[in-house]
C-alpha cells in the first residue's frame, strides 16, 4: 500500500504509531483514517481531545453520541462515519434502529434522541438554514442552551473531521464489510464504497 486515499503514504513516527497500536487494540488493525492522519497525529489527537473537552459538562452518552454522529455522517454524505458509527448505534439499540437513522427515519429513537437527529442532520446540511423554532424544539425535548451549545459543537467538530477523510479521498475499511450489521450496512447508499483488500484508491 502506498497510497491512503488520493496522497502518497505519510512517514510514520512515534505519535502515529501510538495511534496505530491504539486501533489494533480496540478493532484488530490499523484503520484507514489513522494512517491517513498520520500526516499530523498531533492534530488529530487534539481534535479528539476536543471532542471529550466539549462532553464534559454535559456527558453525552455513547448511545447519545452514536446518534448524533450516525445522524450528521449521513447527512452529510460521509460513508466512513455512516458505517462506523452506525455500527455502533446499533450495538447501543438495533440494527434497524441505526439503519433508519441512517436513512432519516428515527422511529426506534426515544423523543429527545430524534430532537437531536433532526437537529444533527439540519447542522451538518445547512447550518445557516437553521432557525429559533428549531433550536425551540431541542429545549422542548428537555435539553437547556448549555447541551445545545454542546450537541451543536460536538456535530460541527465531527462534520470538519469528515470533510478532511471526505475530501482526501478516504474509503471504508475493508473489515467494515464483515463487522458491520448488515441492515446498517445496505442503508449506507452514499460516499464513497468499502475499501477493496489490496486496492490503492
Amino acid at each position: 500500500m502506498d497510497r491512503i486515499g488520493f496522497l502518497g503514504m505519510p512517514d510514520v513516527g512515534a505519535e502515529a504509531r501510538q495511534i496505530f497500536d491504539e486501533d489494533v487494540a480496540e478493532v484488530g488493525y490499523v484503520m484507514s483514517v489513522s494512517r491517513l492522519w498520520a500526516y499530523q497525529p498531533a492534530t488529530v489527537t487534539g481534535l479528539f481531545a476536543l471532542l471529550r473537552q466539549v462532553n464534559t459538562g454535559d456527558r453525552l452518552s455513547l448511545r447519545q453520541r452514536s446518534v448524533l454522529v450516525t445522524a450528521c455522517a449521513s447527512a452529510f454524505g460521509d460513508s466512513y462515519c455512516s458505517l462506523v458509527w452506525g455500527g455502533r448505534l446499533a450495538e447501543a439499540s438495533d440494527a434497524r434502529t441505526a439503519a433508519g437513522v441512517l436513512r432519516g427515519v428515527d422511529d426506534g429513537l426515544s423523543d429527545s434522541e430524534r430532537a437531536m437527529a433532526t437537529w444533527a442532520r439540519k447542522v451538518a446540511r445547512d447550518p445557516n438554514g437553521t432557525t429559533a423554532a428549531d433550536v425551540q424544539e431541542l429545549r422542548d425535548a428537555g435539553f437547556d442552551d448549555a447541551q445545545i451549545f454542546t450537541i451543536t459543537v460536538f456535530v460541527a467538530l465531527r462534520v470538519a473531521f469528515s470533510t478532511v477523510n471526505d475530501a482526501l479521498g478516504l474509503r471504508p475499511d475493508a473489515p467494515l464489510r464483515s463487522t458491520v450489521p448488515g441492515a446498517v450496512r445496505d442503508a449506507v447508499t452514499f460516499g464513497r464504497p468499502i475499501d477493496d483488500a489490496g486496492d490503492e484508491a
